[in-house]
Parts: structure tokens; C-alpha cells; sequence
């Protein structure tokens, strides 16, 4: 079936001696956001058999650097896997896919035409001098990518250069030993939306719109310690029934969305519930810097019927996120990711959030956020440009002039 069930393919690092340092054969599926003309669109696809293995592939030297894996394909593509080791154990310490939305073949009318890049951390890891097997999906959510892995074999600093006797099995194959075969992706309409991770077709597929913003707020006993104003995303990646893996969507509607938490001098919580859905957010106090931050993300959920395990929790206590000086508040207008896990993101669209020093209901002097500040940037440096032009051309001008008036003399 051309198309639909792919072969792993193979690849190996060598050091200038001819040791193999690496040994891999994979499938590897992407799923990666993109924009159309301002819609959100998904691109399908998969690592093409014909990728080669890139010249800055390493061995490493074994003191100040370690083995690399690095992939190309197509139009500026690259797959890479940094690979590192402990006493006995060797890991995929950080895995990293380039991506060029420029590519029309896989990006269809995007409108971006930019190079990308997302990676996630220890991704894999095994015991050493055994080959790590996968047979199974093995997803890996970064942001605004997924990539799923499947029939997987691999080892990094083999003993004797090929793949060792024993092997350490992943989770996944623990389950079962079905071999997943990526199917078209099916989606709903409502405010849920699940599809089947991956697809081998390229065509797009529309995303469900933005989130509404709403407006929330946590009251203390000195009034107001959180305000809060966003469009609220969950995108969580789960295992089905059928060992096959799931994407669930699912957009929080303001007007159902209920608002609790607590405060402190310290530390504030933001508890937002819908339906079956909660999300905690837990903000805290840098005395020292007198800025507050978000500092933990919780979600629990129930998933689709289709979900092997029907409750879904997790969280994330050590980010450092949406941050601003107390009194003012943090505001951005482009679309954040907040990585609680490699299985659940919680997307933020429009946020502006206030915490511990509030005036009643109403955002004080605003920080913009990075994003907002490039964005903002790119007119600047455009509308600079073009008084610079409109400015020399005027001097050309009024210098030809002056040239063309010396040339008369009076008589």
C-alpha cells in the first residue's frame, strides 16, 4: 500500500577510524502546525526513505562533545538526535526536528515561508550495550510539531559495532507487541476534536478556530490577587484501546468556564474548570526582583472513550513563564505554548494576566511579551527602510538639480 504502511529505514555514524558510534533503524511520522493565509492548517508526513545521514553527524570525542544523529531530507529538513551517556545507561539527551515552511510539497500555501525549529528532551534511553527497541508508537509532542516514532531499533556506543545480544524494551511495546500502522485521521466538529496520530497523507487538515477569551479572577482576603483575561486551549496525545495513538482537543468556552483559587503573600492559584476539564495555574512571587511568574501548570481531564485510560492528569511544576513586575501586567497577543508534559500542552491565545497587586478589575501598565515585541518590530524596521529610500532618493533629486542650474551662467 504505497503511502500508508512505511519501512524503517537504516542509518549509522562512524568516526574517522570506521567505528560505528550509532546504530538506527526508524519510521519516523511528523505532524506540524502551520499557518494559510492566517488559518491554522496540519502537514503530514513522513521521514522519506531516500534522507541521508548529514556530514556533522558525530562519534564526538568523549570529552567535550557526543555522538549526533542528524537526518536531512527534502527542502532544508533535519531530524537530529543527540545522544548521551552515564555510568550505564545512553540517551537521546535532546531531539530536535528544522523544519522550512517554505517547502510547498509538504507546507501547502503556507504563508510563513520561514525555517523553524522544536526539540524535546530525553526522548529515549536505554541501558548501555543493549539496543533499545520500539516497536510500538512512541509520540513525542513539542510545539507546534508531533513526531511519532514506530519500529525502532537502535543503540548508541555498541561495544562491537553492531547491535548488542540483550535489549531494553520501551513502554510502549510493554503494553503490546502490535506493530501500528498510520491511518488517515478522523476529526469532530464540537468544541472536542480527536484525530489518530499519524497520517500519511500530506494534505492538510483544518484546526479547530481559536479558543473565545474570557475573563477570570481569584479574590482574596485584600481583594483582587489574580486577573486574568485569555482563550484557553488543551491539546493532550493519548493511547486508544487499539494501542494506536489519539489527539484530543478541546477549546474552554468562557460563559461554562468556572473561576476559583486561593492567595497568599507569595503564592496565588488560578483554578479554571470546564465540564470535565481543570486546569491550575500557580503563580509565585521573585521577592527579590519583585516580579511574579507562572510557575506550575496542573490539567485533568476525561478523555475520549476511545482512550485506553479514560482520566488524563498531569503537571509541570518548574516552568517560568508569563512573567511581569508586580502591579503591572503581562499581555500577549500571539498564541503561547506552556509544556506540561510530552503527552499535554496548554495553549494560551490574547493572555493578559495580573497576580497579587490588582486594582478591583481593571490591568495595570501592561509588559508586552517577546513575541508581541518582534511582531511589533517588523513594520518599524519596514516603514524605517522606506523613509531611508524616499530620503536618499530626495537628495538624489535635489543634487541633480543643484548640478543642472550650475551649468547656466548669466550673461
Amino acid at each position: 500500500l504505497p503511502g500508508f504502511l512505511q519501512v524503517s529505514s537504516s542509518f549509522d555514524v562512524k568516526d574517522s577510524t570506521g567505528k560505528v558510534c550509532i546504530i538506527a533503524n526508524l519510521t519516523a511520522a511528523f505532524t506540524v502546525e502551520y499557518k494559510s493565509n492566517g488559518q491554522k492548517q496540519f502537514a503530514h508526513f513522513f521521514l522519506p526513505q531516500n534522507a541521508t545521514t548529514q556530514p556533522h553527524s558525530s562519534c564526538g570525542d568523549g570529552n567535550t562533545s557526543n555522538p549526533i544523529l542528524a537526518l536531512s531530507f527534502g527542502a532544508g529538513h533535519l531530524l537530529r538526535l543527540n545522544f548521551s551517556k552515564t555510568v550505564d545507561k545512553y540517551q537521546v539527551e535532546q531531539l530536535t526536528f528544522r523544519y522550512n515552511l517554505s517547502d510547498a510539497t509538504l507546507f501547502h500555501n503556507s504563508t510563513e515561508g520561514k525555517v523553524m525549529e522544536a526539540s524535546q528532551k530525553s526522548v529515549i534511553q536505554a541501558h548501555l550495550d543493549t539496543e533499545y527497541r520500539c516497536i510500538n508508537s512512541k509520540h513525542i509532542l513539542m510545539k507546534h510539531v508531533n513526531i511519532t516514532f514506530s519500529n525502532v531499533t537502535l543503540e548508541a556506543f555498541p561495544t562491537n559495532g553492531t547491535f548488542s545480544r540483550n535489549m531494553t524494551e520501551c513502554s510502549e511495546d510493554m503494553v503490546s507487541t502490535t506493530t501500528v500502522v498510520p491511518t488517515t485521521p478522523k476529526q469532530t466538529t464540537a468544541k472536542h476534536t480527536t484525530s489518530q496520530v499519524p497520517t500519511a497523507s500530506p494534505a492538510p487538515t483544518a484546526l479547530p478556530p481559536n479558543p473565545a477569551v474570557g475573563k477570570y479572577n481569584v479574590t482574596g482576603t485584600n481583594g483582587t490577587c489574580v486577573l486574568a483575561s485569555m482563550g484557553l486551549q488543551l491539546n493532550i496525545t493519548y493511547q486508544k484501546k487499539d494501542e494506536k495513538m489519539g489527539l484530543d482537543l478541546l477549546n474552554f468556552i468562557p460563559h461554562n468556564t468556572t473561576a476559583s483559587g486561593k492567595c497568599d503573600n507569595t503564592s496565588a492559584f488560578l483554578n479554571l474548570t470546564f465540564e470535565k476539564t481543570k486546569i491550575i495555574f500557580h503563580f509565585v512571587l521573585n521577592a527579590s526582583s519583585d516580579k511574579f511568574f507562572l510557575q506550575g501548570v496542573s490539567v485533568s481531564t476525561t478523555l475520549p472513550s476511545e482512550a485506553k485510560a479514560p482520566i488524563f492528569e498531569a503537571s509541570n511544576n518548574s516552568m517560568s513563564e508569563l512573567r511581569a513586575t508586580v502591579g503591572n501586567s503581562y499581555k500577549c497577543s500571539a498564541e503561547e505554548n506552556l509544556q506540561v508534559t510530552d503527552k499535554a500542552l496548554v495553549n494560551v491565545f490574547n493572555v493578559q494576566v495580573q497576580v497579587f497587586k490588582v486594582d478591583g478589575d481593571k490591568f495595570g501598565a501592561v509588559e508586552e511579551c517577546q513575541l508581541d515585541e518582534n511582531n511589533m518590530l517588523i513594520p518599524i524596521i519596514v516603514g524605517a527602510a522606506l523613509a531611508g529610500l524616499v530620503l536618499i532618493v530626495l537628495i538624489a533629486y535635489l543634487s541633480g538639480r543643484r548640478r543642472s542650474h550650475a551649468g547656466y551662467q548669466t550673461i
